[in-house]
């Protein structure tokens, strides 16, 4: 097939898939049905379905009765059976692979994936996903370098299961291997996606660096990042680089080594404007950018609009398909600025209240039963073999396309709470955007914590919390203050617990702490650095590691340099 040929067969697949997701939104209770009538048949093949009596004849009522509502972490003895071989333990159809992620214990989650899921669940979700892509940017598939896509690194090491299947992000997975060549990703056919041999044990960050080298030479029209962390990465790591990437493509060499004839007039014009600006921006390097797709809610909504104007004053920002390694969750369709429908036709969906707790045999909601402006935990099904899985993430009901709720990321399961105030991440990124529009300060990160007792003031000043906040500019003392009562204030409104707290006193006002622009950043290159992928490193409001508040909040006035540099 011709790159012309692929580029035309990508286009109709995408609009097709996203064809049939639009036309199941008028009857999500017919399509929900259908998904869990499959998935019980693909389950009653197997020993979890034999051992909890499910059927393909059963209703939503008897599969609530059949099965308890579990974390990901629960179907640890069904997963350590199929990693020990044993044939048809959660569907009829075997894994082919397991997704990999961090799980809330810290121990490495498996999501079983199968071919039934991939054909049924997960690639047509996949499609959709990237049909707003289609239509507004309709020349991107055209060409292998025109996007660069920093989410998909289908050549990186992955790892095994203990039964010897691929362990891997779905992020890694090479659809190509799998029979479903069109899914292989936009750009990853680029000139950079598949190093030479020599960088096989390269790790993420240096990958990530040599990706940019050879990717600074060509024409790119769009970035995937998804991870928005990774589009707020992306302009720290060109300024932390160019004067090594601007030496290599004068060189020709990559990773110091020969590699293509020198290109010293690119070099040079790199260079100035670097020399220029003092770094080196995304709209810099690819002047004609005119896509960043990322997800852009939870802290991305705060720091995304000056990340933008990195990219360039023509680069359009558009809301990534939104999804977790357990499954698909809502597909962006129109011009809404984030959220999507509920994925309706790739998974069976529940839904409990965010401000309930999560219980084996608790009540849940179907999607017909959710109301527009609360939020809700999300209990996922799906054929690959998960049923009545808490995925831990919070969505928010934002209005309905037909009759199917529209959704967005809202932030993880978790609470912060010392004296029955129970925030969660959601209460605090609201009231900081409150406070930042009352304030006039923008915020570029943040961190969020109970205050440990030994911070707590010696007069015996009563428990509270703290945060740790990247300002755009460092506040006066005046304004600072200005920012934490109108942060107190807005917590206040968020939480009936919290506003309860303050008024009896024992709770006490927020300590915002104002840290460095970078050192978010500083944090997130250390994570990679360290070996983490960067679609696994991600924002994350509530942070209790004595480490990470130490790192974040310490004055560190040694510029970001490139220990590599040529």
């Amino acid at each position: 097939m011709s790159a012309t040929e692929r580029a035309d067969a990508y286009r109709h697949r995408v609009r097709a898939e996203s064809r049939a997701f639009l036309g199941a939104l008028d009857d999500p209770r017919a399509a929900q049905a259908s998904v869990l009538g499959e998935l019980l048949a693909a389950g009653a093949a197997a020993a979890f379905g034999r051992e909890h009596g499910l059927g393909p004849a059963q209703g939503v009522d008897d599969y609530r009765k059949a099965v308890p509502i579990r974390g990901h972490e629960e179907f640890g003895p069904w997963l350590e059976r199929v990693h020990a071989g044993e044939k048809r333990v959660l569907t009829g159809e075997d894994p082919i692979a397991f997704f990999a992620s961090s799980g809330t214990t810290g121990t490495e989650k498996a999501i079983p994936v199968t071919g039934g899921f991939l054909r049924r669940c997960f690639l047509p979700f996949y499609f959709a996903g990237f049909s707003r892509l289609v239509e507004h940017h309709p020349g991107l598939p055209d060409h292998d370098d025109a996007v660069l896509n920093l989410w998909q690194d289908p050549h990186s090491a992955t790892g095994r299961t203990s039964g010897g299947r691929p362990h891997l992000g779905p992020s890694q997975l090479d659809y190509g291997k799998v029979g479903e060549d069109l899914a292989v990703g936009l750009g990853n056919r680029a000139p950079w996606s598949r190093l030479p041999e020599r960088f096989a044990d390269a790790g993420p960050w240096e990958r990530t660096y040599l990706r940019l080298r050879l990717a600074a030479e060509h024409d790119v029209r769009g970035v995937i990042a998804v991870n928005p962390a990774i589009a707020a990465a992306l302009p720290y790591q060109l300024g932390v680089w160019w004067p090594r990437l601007v030496q290599e493509i004068r060189d020709g060499t990559l990773g110091g080594a020969p590699f293509r004839a020198p290109d010293r007039e690119r070099a040079a014009t790199l260079e100035r404007l670097a020399v220029r600006r003092g770094s080196l921006r995304p709209a810099d390097v690819w002047p004609r950018l005119e896509l960043l797709l990322t997800w852009n809610t939870y802290v991305a909504r705060l720091y995304l609009p000056r990340t933008r104007e990195e990219y360039g004053e023509h680069v359009r920002v558009r809301p990534a398909p939104i999804g977790s390694s357990e499954g698909p969750l809502a597909i962006p369709v129109d011009d809404r600025p984030a959220g999507g429908p509920l994925a309706v036709t790739s998974c069976f969906y529940e839904f409990i209240p965010a401000e309930e707790e999560i219980t084996p045999d608790g009540p849940t909601l179907l999607p017909h039963e959710l109301e527009e402006g609360r939020e809700y935990h999300v209990i996922l099904s799906h054929l690959g073999g998960l049923y009545r899985c808490a995925v831990r993430d919070i969505v928010k009901v934002i209005g309905f396309t037909g009759a199917t709720p529209v959704v967005e990321y809202s932030c993880r399961m978790g609470l912060v709470s010392v004296a029955g105030e129970r925030l969660r991440e959601s209460h605090v990124l609201r009231a900081m955007a409150d406070a930042s529009a009352v304030a006039g300060a923008s915020i570029r990160n943040l961190a969020y914590r109970a205050r440990p007792a030994e911070d707590r003031p010696a007069d015996g000043g009563g428990q509270g919390h703290e945060a740790a906040v990247a300002f755009d500019e460092a506040p006066s003392v005046r304004d600072l203050r200005a920012f934490s009562d109108a942060l107190d204030i807005a917590l206040a409104r968020e939480s009936p617990g919290y506003a309860a707290a303050r008024r009896t006193e024992e709770l006490a006002a927020p300590v915002v702490r104002p840290v460095p622009p970078e050192s978010f950043l500083r944090e997130w290159r250390r994570r990679v650095e360290a070996g983490e992928r960067p679609p696994r490193v991600k924002d994350r409001v509530f942070q209790d590691d004595p480490g990470v508040w130490t790192r974040l909040t310490e004055r560190d006035e040694r510029p970001d340099t490139d220990p590599k540099r040529v």
